[in-house]
């Protein structure tokens, strides 16, 4: 059995060491916030993905690697008042994380919980599925067949009766916390306490002080994110190919859908006008913010928040996206950027191309913004409640079978 110390220890517990996407970019920022404030803090990972390593090294005062023998070994080395749990998919090393006796909080970063593909939308019409986890996930959905990456065979067979035992393990976790009133429907739908659902999402703000965009001449087009097929990279390419105004377009980042995407840019002749950097660092990003005229979200599946979108305000810039999940919670059409209908390239071409002749109303919206990011997200703010929530929670040892009180954010 695991012992309680009520010393301020908060172990994180992720598969990530490391820059990699969304989770660990709010890893970072939380776990940076926390270590300002005092609190000691431990990483759990499975496995490290070799990049901004130096810097996640120094947000924590211990890291251990998880063994696939089990967590009670990290977890006592650790000793830890509290568990902030992120993802993790193996259901055995859940359960032990779990009996340790120690209050849980789980970060719900994705879909990946209660969804067999993992993306909430359907792989062959894109089309974002709005149902519980079901039998209606292995037909009409098919979602119990999926992607096999690496695997001797491209698809493999995804187990319905697994994902509803993760369902039923993570809801015995004490508190949960998600990016989006989107996602925390999602939980809702999947059998959640509502009471014990929490929206938190920490953003490093710098207020008036913060350097805003120059919105250069090369009226350029900036993306960042993963590339792969939900963030819809094909389908900004597609709706840049639209786009009458002279423009430069830079894309941010690496995936599985690279190569094609490149393809697809010479095809539709816009080689010469998008450019694909690869992976930048965080610290690294900022010079392409402030070159930027408009920021581009082409994100298809369902966004539990889409948190480059308020990023790219910080900097003053207007954003454009499909409306998908949880993005029309930050994205205000017409007043922050424009919320454009799903899948409508036509309509996204024409809001670049406004953004684009008229500077002055990209720097009007851009300027909402960075005062609504500043305003509801500064991740000081955020992480006081935050604190509030673990402070709750390390204070009243309990039995994980007690019912949980409602601690509001």
């Amino acid at each position: 059995m695991c012992q309680i110390n009520h010393a301020p220890r908060i172990l994180f517990v992720h598969e990530h060491f490391g820059a990699f996407g969304g989770a660990e970019a709010n890893i970072r920022i939380t776990a940076g916030e926390l270590k300002r404030r005092g609190y000691k803090l431990g990483l759990l990972y499975a496995r490290a993905t070799g990049k901004d390593a130096e810097a996640w090294r120094g947000l924590f005062d211990e890291v251990f690697h998880l063994p696939k023998s089990g967590v009670t070994r990290g977890v006592q080395a650790f000793n830890p008042s509290l568990i902030y749990l992120h993802n993790l998919g193996d259901l055995t090393q859940l359960e032990e994380l779990l009996g340790c006796g120690l209050p849980v909080v789980r970060m719900v970063h994705d879909h990946s919980m209660y969804c067999l593909r993992t993306y909430k939308y359907n792989y062959f019409t894109r089309r974002i599925c709005k149902k519980p986890a079901s039998l209606q996930c292995i037909f009409p959905c098919l979602a119990s067949v999926v992607r096999n990456p690496g695997g001797s065979f491209p698809i493999k067979w995804a187990s319905l009766r697994a994902k509803q035992r993760e369902i039923a393990l993570n809801r015995q976790c004490d508190q949960f916390v998600v990016y989006s009133d989107y996602s925390r429907q999602e939980l809702i739908r999947n059998g959640f306490d509502p009471g014990r659902i929490h929206v938190h999402v920490p953003i490093p703000c710098e207020g008036e002080k913060a350097p805003l965009s120059t919105f250069s001449q090369a009226n350029i087009i900036l993306f960042a994110g993963q590339i792969i097929r939900g963030k819809g990279v094909d389908v900004l390419l597609q709706s840049l190919s639209k786009v009458r105004t002279p423009f430069q377009a830079i894309i941010l980042g690496e995936g599985n859908h690279r190569a094609r995407c490149e393809r697809l840019a010479q095809r539709l002749g816009l080689a010469d006008r998008v450019t694909f950097k690869g992976y930048v660092s965080p610290d690294q990003i900022s010079g392409f913010y402030l070159q930027a005229s408009v920021f581009a979200v082409s994100s298809l599946w369902p966004e539990p928040f889409g948190m480059v979108g308020p990023e790219a305000m910080r900097y003053g810039l207007p954003v454009v996206a499909f409306d998908a999940g949880g993005i029309g919670e930050w994205l205000i059409n017409g007043e922050n950027g424009y919320l454009v209908t799903w899948g409508n390239t036509d309509e996204y071409a024409a809001r670049i191309d406004e953004l684009l002749q008229n500077k002055d109303l990209g720097r009007a919206l851009g300027r909402n913004g960075r005062d609504r990011v500043n305003r509801v997200y500064d991740s000081r703010h955020q992480v006081n409640v935050l604190e509030g929530l673990f402070g709750s929670l390390m204070s009243v040892p309990r039995n994980r079978s007690e019912k949980i009180p409602a601690f509001s954010i």
